[in-house]
């Protein structure tokens, strides 16, 4: 067999959709949140449990039927305004429309890394059968980062600084194996999750 290259023009995507979510008070509704629950913080972990190696962070889980809790709207503000993003990302991408109304959103974390944390490990976020229904990562970041803690998607060689507001939305397949660099000095919070089959 030979290996052949397939002449792509100048279409070559990464589908990774980006968006500025408004108002910014929704992201300092979250950080607060975060910060306010303390009982509710927990070691990040992956989906083999703890592994400090892989990645180090503080994380707060949160279920879709707790949005509606008092004291949760901040929750809801923030879907809100990353269903528009959603929406904007199906109408760039029409075959979408064919799926769309059977996904939802699943249980989604809000996370904490402080000065030398990261998520060190390149992964994605289908690797197996138990997260098979996953279709999309979604992430917002929900302070502003000067000195590392970027995301560096390995397959393009894309680094994005954490910029306060700035929602992600991409594919959750081996395609967009990702990491989170070290962060270099301060905080950085964000907030993520994924969009699944119903």
């Amino acid at each position: 067999m030979k290996k052949v290259a397939i002449d792509l023009g100048n279409k070559n995507p990464n589908f990774i959709g980006s968006w500025n979510i408004e108002p910014m008070l929704i992201c300092d509704d979250l950080i607060s949140y975060f910060e306010l629950n303390l009982a509710k913080q927990k070691r990040g972990i992956l989906s083999g449990g703890l592994n400090l190696d892989k990645k180090d962070s503080f994380d707060i889980t949160i279920k879709p039927k707790d949005i509606i809790l008092p004291g949760n709207e901040a929750f809801k503000a923030y879907f809100d305004q990353l269903f528009e993003c959603y929406k904007n990302y199906v109408e760039e991408w029409t075959f979408l429309d064919k799926i769309s109304e059977r996904l939802e959103i699943g249980s989604f974390n809000l996370q904490r890394y402080k000065t030398g944390q990261h998520f060190k490990e390149i992964h994605t976020e289908r690797s197996s059968l138990e997260n098979l229904h996953r279709i999309f990562a979604f992430m917002t970041y929900l302070n502003n980062v000067q000195e590392g803690g970027s995301t560096y998607f390995s397959h393009y060689d894309l680094e994005i600084q954490p910029r306060k507001g700035l929602t992600l939305i991409w594919p959750a397949e081996w395609t967009h194996a990702h990491r989170g660099n070290i962060l270099k000095k301060g905080s950085k919070y964000i907030i993520t999750g994924w969009i699944t089959f119903c």
